[in-house]
């Protein structure tokens, strides 16, 4: 593929905005040590098999009808190798101390004891194992987290591979990926993909390429190869809260860079020009996008996940369950979808699970502030922003999803790079002395 971007090779040390072009990583402003452990391209593997995992296996209808139980069977086993993939990768198992991680293992406990206390079936403590398995592949992968944009790549490719599927499917099949009962929104014809999820991973690396192209990381074609079709992907989808999340997060993390980056200052002002005319020029049009076809009342309802949300916190609940939850579900309620991440949160794992929630959130956002300004930072603030943005519409943060994926990534990122052991100086043979020298100093 043209451009840096889907290139091999992949920058191994801490980046800076505004690098000097041919300016290598010795001699670059502000550049850190370099990662004492290079990392091999099969965690690139282990990063796709995770992603894997969180594509879920319920959405739309599909060319040809897959067996839910065999889709699970193929994510699960994903998960399952990624781990197994991880431990053989890192057999000493050297981890790096990691807040989010951490939280996150931290977790399982209000998800165990709401599952085993309600005593449930085994779906939820399958789910908790999930759990379990995906925060330990993070944690055997923490090795390789350094500051850099290598997993930044591995998820660029993940989910642009993801919706080349996605076209591959409206191509085979027009009638299928835009189907009626979706509102002629775009879905996943040969995997059961909903606008929500394509217009997540269309948004995410649209966001991400961007800040590639502004911190000269990648060439303009390479990145046009990315984000165009990504773009039209995600005016298919119709998804709203994808878009906000992408508009919110790239203002946001372009901002981090305006006092260090010629190129960022640039595009943040055209950004707001094309902005403003398409906004009067185009009003109509985007307003129509923007409702979809529906009613100011359903729009206000956000298309009845209201009635939903009132409905879970009227519900009434036990002191055990108000602290630790039902147990881990398929985050639905009365078999209505949440889709509230903080809501689906405190209905599986109570208030505690919710409170360890927010730590982590709180915890990669403080963090990422205090970082001085750099590429890896704007990029781990865009991640940050768009998942605290799909946050309110969309649920995912209490299990194995792609939304923690996104957290773990913004989390390597925010990783301080792994100090070397400076070089020293090579010893000096000492000079062999003849021996008539020697007898002539002794006379």
């Amino acid at each position: 593929m043209a451009g840096d971007l889907m290139r091999g090779g992949l920058p191994s040390g801490p980046d800076t905005a505004g690098t000097t072009p041919g300016a290598t990583a010795g001699t670059q402003p502000g550049a850190g040590p370099r990662p004492a452990t290079a990392t091999p391209k099969a965690v690139g593997v282990v990063w796709a098999l995770l992603g894997l995992n969180t594509l879920g296996s319920a959405g739309a209808k599909t060319i040809v009808p897959l067996p839910r139980s065999l889709i699970q069977m193929g994510t699960m086993g994903a998960l399952a190798a990624a781990f197994a993939l991880a431990l053989v990768l890192n057999l000493r198992l050297r981890i790096r101390a990691s807040a989010f991680v951490f939280l996150l293992t931290l977790l399982l406990v209000p998800s165990v004891i709401g599952s085993v206390h309600q005593d449930v079936e085994l779906g939820a403590l399958f789910r908790c194992a999930r759990l379990a398995l995906f925060a330990g592949t993070l944690w055997l992968l923490s090795r390789w987290w350094d500051g850099s944009l290598t997993f930044v790549r591995y998820h660029i490719r993940m989910y642009f591979a993801v919706l080349v599927l996605v076209a591959a499917g409206l191509a085979v099949s027009p009638g299928t990926a835009l189907p009626e009962y979706y509102g002629g929104r775009l879905v996943g014809a040969l995997w059961p993909l909903t606008p929500p999820q394509i217009g997540q991973y269309a948004a995410v690396i649209i966001g991400l390429t961007v800040l590639l192209l502004l911190g000269r990381r990648t060439t303009g074609a390479g990145a046009a190869v990315v984000i165009v079709p990504a773009l039209v992907l995600l005016a298919m989808t119709h998804t709203r809260t994808a878009t906000l999340g992408l508009v919110v997060g790239l203002t946001l993390a372009i901002g981090s860079l305006l006092l260090t980056s010629a190129a960022a200052r640039r595009f943040f002002a055209w950004a707001v020009l094309v902005a403003t005319v398409a906004a009067v020029a185009f009003s109509s049009a985007l307003q129509a996008w923007f409702l979809r076809g529906q009613s100011q009342e359903n729009f206000s309802n956000l298309t009845g996940r209201a009635k939903v949300w009132h409905a879970l916190l009227s519900a009434p609940r036990t002191a055990t369950e108000e602290l630790f939850g039902m147990g881990l579900g398929d985050k639905s309620f009365d078999g209505l979808p949440i889709d509230n991440s903080w809501l689906a949160v405190y209905h599986e794992q109570g208030l505690m699970g919710a409170a360890i929630v927010a730590a982590f959130v709180i915890v990669l956002g403080g963090v990422a502030l205090l970082r001085p300004p750099s590429l890896p930072r704007a990029c781990a603030i865009f991640l940050i922003s768009y998942v605290a943005i799909s946050s309110y519409t969309e649920a995912g943060l209490g299990d194995a999803s792609p939304y923690l994926l996104h957290l773990a990534l913004a989390a390597s990122l925010l990783a301080a790079p792994a100090a070397t052991a400076r070089p020293t100086a090579p010893e000096v043979p000492r000079r062999r002395v003849p021996r008539w020298a020697r007898d002539r100093k002794v006379a």
